[in-house]
């Protein structure tokens, strides 16, 4: 299921070694005693994450009780928007002090691996670190109070309960990840729509 690029439902997540904005290196492992664990690929200047972050604030300590883990990771080059770099990391999450990590993917291998495409893009994986869910978070992250579905949170509340997934699949909407010596709007071309 899903494309070649973006990890399929059903499939390991990978791992990873990143920097934090908390000046700590965190690895997959730093999160196994998470019940769930939410992997989302963001980013500091984007419009459609600064018009979700706090939604997804809410989702995240929502769930929270019920052992599920946030970690934001921003691949994005900061040669194509000087904002994303780790020093823009550091002062957005001194500014918001959002309730995850926040992890720098400076060689985007990581961002590779999980077939991350647009900003924000959501990967759900239950207790066994198998993806249950990939794709967008909110129908409208640029403009929250036009949302009418929340995908992430229904995910969550689905795994949560035990339940399979009414919905494993959406499209991420939001800006594409800024690949480093790419166009701005570069996609790899093997990446295409989830559904």
């Amino acid at each position: 299921m899903g494309s070649s690029f973006t990890l399929g439902i059903g499939e390991n997540a990978p791992g990873f070694s990143l920097p934090a904005t908390d000046g700590r290196t965190y690895t997959l492992d730093d999160f196994a005693d998470a019940k769930v664990l939410v992997v989302f690929f963001t980013c500091n200047h984007c419009p459609f994450v600064v018009g979700s972050d706090e939604v997804t604030r809410e989702t995240a300590e929502r769930y929270a009780p019920q052992g599920v883990r946030f970690v934001g990771i921003n691949a994005n080059s900061p040669n194509t928007y000087r904002e994303d770099s780790f020093e823009g990391m550091v002062r957005r999450m001194q500014e918001h002090r959002f309730p995850w990590v926040y992890l720098h993917d400076r060689t985007q291998d990581t961002a590779r691996a999980y077939g991350a495409l647009r900003t924000p893009h959501f990967f759900v994986f239950d207790a066994r670190r198998r993806l249950v869910y990939t794709g967008r978070g909110v129908d409208s992250p640029r403009d929250a109070s036009r949302i009418t579905v929340n995908d992430l949170d229904r995910a969550l509340d689905d795994v949560t309960s035990g339940r399979p997934l009414r919905v494993p699949l959406t499209n991420p909407i939001g800006c594409n990840v800024k690949w480093e010596g790419r166009d701005a709007h570069w996609m790899p071309p093997e990446a295409c729509d989830l559904v």
